[in-house]
């Protein structure tokens, strides 16, 4: 859900299940409960939220808030073989790097053959990864002290092999705990990422 659209999100929300009566404020959660047991759950981005406490009624006003203050966010979109990176600000691409490198897929082959193909496919995908490395240390470490968050996205264990690299620890220091779910990372991919980073994820769920 995007930040402009938030509030008027929570009022059709109280408006078909009853009225809200009870938000609980937590630094990283806010759940807003409805006359029927109705529930909406909110991770919020960029925590901790300010005011925290259970709430009679609506009480989302601070979360409307802190999701729409303009921030400025690392992208970091990596899978095997392409990788974009990237600095936005109001959902706008500022500065940004993207490169593809082969990566063949598996092999259906038995034997030696299939073990030669599996070594060459490793050795492709360690360049692939150092590659996407290489160029989150060239984008983001120079503008990492003015950042507000870094936001993911792309294959989690491509992004652990990441996470690991010690030059990149103040990075992913700032990173969400989400990884946004994108195609094969190329520019394009990148500017669709920028204006769905401040975007809030919201689960509802029925009654019991």
């Amino acid at each position: 859900m995007p930040p402009s659209r938030l509030a008027g999100w929570f009022t059709r929300f109280g408006d078909r299940h009853g009225g809200v009566t009870r938000t609980e404020l937590t630094p990283t959660t806010v759940v807003v409960t409805a006359g029927d047991g109705t529930s909406a759950t909110c991770a919020v981005p960029f925590g901790p939220l300010p005011e925290v406490g259970t709430f009679d009624g609506p009480a989302v006003a601070g979360l409307v808030a802190h999701v729409a203050r303009p921030r400025r966010l690392g992208l970091v979109l990596v899978r095997l073989g392409g990788h974009s990176v990237g600095v936005c600000v109001g959902g706008r691409v500022e500065v940004s790097r993207t490169d593809r490198r082969q990566v063949h897929g598996r092999s259906a082959a038995g034997g030696w053959s299939q073990q030669r193909f599996a070594r060459r496919r490793a050795g492709q995908a360690r360049e692939a990864l150092s590659a996407a490395a290489d160029d989150v240390v060239a984008v983001l470490g120079p503008e990492v002290s003015t950042l507000d968050g870094v936001v993911l996205g792309g294959d989690r264990s491509a992004l652990a092999v990441l996470r690991a690299d010690p030059r990149l620890a103040k990075v992913f220091a700032l990173a969400e705990p989400r990884v946004l779910d994108v195609p094969e990372p190329r520019r394009t991919v990148l500017d669709d990422a920028a204006a769905r980073a401040q975007s809030v994820e919201l689960v509802v769920r029925d009654p019991e």
